[in-house]
């Protein structure tokens, strides 16, 4: 129903800034309460940051807050994650996420991966020290 794809990641030093990229297929992108979640190799999967459907609500994970930006363009279908001050932990793989949130009020904004309906494929972002 709704297809992501992400873009923006790669290899930055610590202290450093990256722009990922999320576009999502089909017209009803608004719809969709959007975030971002992470995974690194041995680690269970982890919030990073989520985004309401009409982008007025946002919410981090504490690793995060005050480092990382989640905004979207609902007429583009993108949702972006601006990343400063990047530290080697925050190294893994990212995924863009949708949950369709109609059915929701304009603040809903999941924090739990199962709550996801949709999964992009994820792009790498590495961080060296």
């Amino acid at each position: 129903q709704v297809r992501l794809v992400e873009s923006g990641g790669g290899l930055v030093q610590a202290g450093g800034s990256l722009r990922l990229s999320c576009e999502a297929s089909g017209p009803t992108f608004s719809r969709y309460a959007m975030g971002w979640f992470r995974q690194a190799p041995g680690k269970e999967r982890e919030f990073v940051s989520g985004i309401s459907r009409s982008g007025g609500t946002t919410y981090y994970a504490d690793s995060v807050k005050e480092r990382f930006a989640i905004s979207r363009d609902n007429a583009k279908n993108t949702v972006w994650l601006q990343m400063n001050s990047l530290k080697p932990e925050d190294t893994a793989v990212y995924y863009c996420v949708a949950k369709s949130a109609l059915s929701y009020s304009n603040t809903y904004v999941p924090a739990r991966s199962g709550q996801y309906d949709y999964w992009g494929q994820g792009t790498q972002v590495t961080v060296n020290s």
